[in-house]
Formats: structure tokens, sequence, C-alpha cells
């Protein structure tokens, strides 16, 4: 699904990334996992073409996308969730969904299929939000991304600041989706019980490289637990 191949990019002189190689697997999750300042939010940024590599490639099913404007990329039907649970505070629920899927022929339809995986956003459609707790902002600015029934779809720290109930909630939505086929997920997440159930395949980041990989699932858990330790 997606490559990203010795791929190393920054910011004006600085580099952040040194050479990283990364798979999604089709309909499968890939997970990137890391301390802080480990270029994981860096990576994404670069896949989505927020930023351009200094060297390497990235391959979108076959096709080399190095050099794609992000809306190039959107039109491939890649979508990408930032970190901070982004939304336009000032705008309703029902609103925030509704610039997203206007415009679109079956928008009203991806609108109801997402509200059916994020039932809690139905009953906050009248609410602005600015007003929703962190983990509803969160619900809703992953909606909105699956409202463009993407085929890739970049997740930056999905559970971070969540209470437990709703991280729980939007795991098993993250799962449901690929299981039933169609999606592929590139997720960067610091909750590591998480991030291995999720995944396929595993990669841990140090200083902008990969220092381990392997098969996702809980039987590698631990192994990532001590990596992350040091």
């Amino acid at each position: 699904m997606l490559e990203i191949s010795s791929v190393q990019a920054g910011y004006d002189r600085t580099t952040v990334l040194h050479g990283v190689t990364v798979t999604v697997p089709k309909d499968g999750v890939a997970t990137v996992l890391g301390h802080n300042g480990a270029g994981k939010s860096t990576l994404l940024r670069a896949a989505m073409g927020l930023i351009k590599p200094r060297s390497g490639t990235v391959r979108l099913d076959g096709e080399d996308i190095t050099h794609l404007a992000p809306h190039q990329r959107v039109a491939r039907k890649m979508a990408y969730v930032p970190q901070g649970q982004q939304s336009f505070p000032h705008l309703t629920t029902a609103e925030n969904l509704r610039l997203v899927a206007d415009g679109r022929p079956d928008g009203g339809a991806a609108t109801a299929e997402t509200l059916d995986l994020f039932p809690a956003l139905r009953e906050l459609s009248g609410r602005r939000a600015g007003l929703l707790s962190g983990g509803q902002r969160q619900q809703l600015a992953i909606a909105r991304a699956l409202i463009t029934r993407p085929r890739l779809l970049l997740l930056d720290e999905p559970t971070e600041g969540i209470q437990p109930s709703v991280v729980a909630e939007i795991e098993e939505t993250i799962l449901a989706l690929t299981r039933r086929g169609g999606l592929s997920v590139l997720l960067v997440e610091q909750h590591v019980g998480f991030a291995m159930r999720a995944a396929q395949q595993y990669y841990v980041m140090e200083a902008g490289r990969v220092t381990s990989s392997g098969e996702g699932g809980t039987a590698a858990e631990q192994a990532v637990r001590a990596v992350l330790s040091v």
C-alpha cells in the first residue's frame, strides 16, 4: 500500500529523518512508536506531502508520489489526522462534518456511515466543537477524515490525553475498519498496548531513525516495551 523508502527530511537546515524506511500493508496497520522528538510526526508529514523529502521515495500502490502536493495525495484517497484533536471550535459538530461532506456526491451517505462508527457525535451534532471533551474532539477529527472515504489513513497520536473509555472506542473503530477491508492505517502512537494490538507491523524510531521493527501483535508487546524503556 504505502512504501516510504530511505527518506531523509526535516525543516530548514535541520535534518529530522535520516533514511527512514516504513511499509504499510494493504488493508492493515503499521504503527510507529518512539519517544517525543524521535521524528514520528515528521514522518507522517513527509508521507502526506506537507514537507518534501530531501532524498528517498514515497510510493502509494506502486506509484511514486514523492513530489505530489498534499491535495493530490488526498485525491488518491489519503487522509491525515494530525496531533491535537483539530477542529473548527466555533462551528458545531454537524457543521464540522458538513464542511467535509458538502460537494461530495456521496457526502450524505459517508457522513451517516461515519456517525454509525461514532454514535456519540450524533447526539452532539448541535454542540460547538470547542465545547467538546478531548476525546469527543478526537472522534470528530477522525470522523472528518473518514468522510473522504480514504484508502490510507494517517493518524498522529489519536489517544493522546484522552480518557480510557474513549481510547477503547477509538481502538475498536480502527480495528473494525481495517477488518472489513479497503483501509490501511499508518498509526503513530505512544500507547503501546493499543499500538501493538492494532498493528500487523511495528517500527520503533529514535533520533530520526528506525532502530527496531517486526510483526505486530500482543506477542511482541513486551519486547517493544523493553526497547522503549531504554
